[in-house]
């Protein structure tokens, strides 16, 4: 069985109502012996504070520190509800042990649900907080590729690196992201029949620096996609990775799996990979 790493994934109560052990259940079944898990600070739900929604993601690598990871960030939709006092607790977050990244942080034209500008002005300051904190940093990106690299230029997130998660762009892009420190992260769009700029990236991309990931609960690959997503189904991202690259899909797993500890420095448990 392979042994796989998912680089991205979103396992809060509101996605997976039987709660995140039987997802995780799941996804070793399938192989998955890697989960980076991201809580994301934003408006207040079901009684739950701002913060909540990130002390989830810790409290579960806690649970799961052999084969857990979380990162620590606030979604560009969110980027409106940003404010000194959420920022000191990300920051006090980000300090511990079990967090690992910084993200998903970034910015996302095409909704436009925070104002540009804001959303600018909280991604600059989070890659500060990167930067700070000594660790990589996780990027949203959408309809908004100059100004994501402008950013992380003049922010100088260099420094820390990080992945572009959901890698949705072209080979220009990515030659100015890997250059900037940044990783690729496929998800399921990779498998879609009309991402085609995408596959040419995942296609030429150097070895050491891809990632796939799931960005469950959104973007099922194919053939499951429609679907809601989980970790599992990684393994179908991988395999289309993999062939696109013409290498067997063990042999892309150990790679990828090696890229996600490397780039998050956390190495998962392998003694009790579900057979």
């Amino acid at each position: 069985m392979l042994a796989l790493a998912d680089a991205h994934c979103h396992l809060d109560p509101h996605h997976f109502g039987e709660g995140p052990e039987a997802v995780i259940e799941r996804a070793r079944a399938a192989g998955v012996i890697g989960f980076v898990v991201v809580g994301l600070a934003g408006p207040a739900r079901d009684g739950q504070d701002e913060i909540e929604p990130a002390r989830f993601a810790v409290n579960l690598a806690q649970r799961h520190a052999g084969h857990v990871a979380a990162c620590v960030g606030l979604h560009p939709h969110d980027a409106s509800t940003y404010n000194e006092p959420l920022r000191n607790e990300l920051r006090a977050l980000a300090f511990g042990p079990d967090v690992v990244a910084i993200g998903e942080i970034g910015l996302d034209y095409h909704y436009d649900h925070s104002p540009r500008g804001k959303q600018r002005e909280v991604f600059a300051r989070l890659v500060a907080l990167g930067r700070e904190v000594r660790k990589p940093i996780v990027v949203h990106t959408r309809s908004a590729a100059q100004d994501t690299l402008a950013i992380l230029e003049g922010e100088g997130a260099r420094e820390v690196g990080g992945i572009i998660h959901c890698f949705s762009e072209d080979r220009a892009f990515a030659a100015r992201a890997l250059d900037l420190n940044f990783d690729l992260s496929f998800s399921g769009i990779v498998t879609f029949k009309n991402a085609v700029s995408i596959q040419d990236v995942a296609a030429w991309a150097p070895k050491d620096r891809i990632l796939v990931e799931t960005d469950s609960p959104y973007l099922a690959p194919v053939p499951l996609r429609g679907q809601k997503c989980e970790p599992a189904y990684v393994l179908h991202t991988l395999r289309h990775v993999a062939q696109l690259r013409r290498v067997p899909a063990d042999e892309l797993a150990v790679l990828t799996l090696a890229n996600t500890e490397r780039r998050f420095s956390k190495r998962f448990a392998r003694s009790d990979v579900a057979r």
